[in-house]
């Protein structure tokens, strides 16, 4: 009775070629992270991955002074004049460059976390550059017989959510960050008294 299932060689030949079609698919995505590896290339830029903010960050984390010893109100004093002002910011900016960067970066959330616009506005701006880029994906964008590379992308992105920004007040947010974080570093690293080690070696300087 004739059917349409393959017999004999026929079956074998069928069966290789849907092994290929796995092994194929298994090749399109060559991270050996599954699922993770599809999200990895449909989020993330060229150039950049998480592996490498990670690696920023853990070495941030490893460079960072204890907290205790950053705000021991025992170690703070009134500088003499202004010159030992100066000179206190620099080795302090200098020892406690970790510190302040995670300083910065908390400023930076609070300032987010504390407006409902700019959260809005972020997640225009994510939006808006995911679409970009997924469209750059399956086929190039060209504008003024350019294509879009990443850069290019982002900074379309960013004119599209202008206005949301505009509207959020993103401008009075930069300078507040800005501000604050000059304000709470140069006020803890000007009254900061230096490390022992940093003082023998601005002693040591010659005059």
């Amino acid at each position: 009775m004739p059917s349409g299932a393959p017999k004999g060689e026929n079956c074998l030949v069928d069966m290789d070629s849907k092994a290929g079609d796995l092994f194929t698919a298994e090749d399109a995505y060559p991270t050996g992270t599954g699922g993770a590896g599809v999200m990895a290339k449909l989020w993330l830029p060229k150039g950049f991955s998480v592996s490498m903010a990670k690696e920023w960050i853990d070495k941030r984390r490893v460079s960072i002074r204890p907290w205790a010893s950053f705000v021991d109100q025992r170690k703070f004093s009134k500088p003499r004049n202004f010159g030992e002002f100066c000179q206190r910011v620099v080795k302090n900016v200098d020892t406690y460059n970790s510190n302040y960067t995670f300083i910065f970066m908390g400023l930076i959330l609070y300032c987010i976390i504390s407006s409902p616009m700019l959260l809005i506005a972020l997640a225009v701006f994510i939006g808006a550059f995911y679409i970009i880029h997924l469209k750059s994906q399956e086929s190039k964008l060209v504008v003024l017989g350019k294509e879009l590379n990443v850069p290019h992308q982002m900074s379309l992105a960013g004119a599209l959510s202008l206005p949301v920004f505009w509207l959020a007040g993103a401008g009075a947010a930069v300078f507040w960050v800005l501000g604050a974080t000059l304000f709470v570093i140069g006020t803890h690293a000007g009254f900061r008294e230096l490390e022992g080690s940093d003082m023998e070696e601005l002693l040591m300087e010659p005059v």
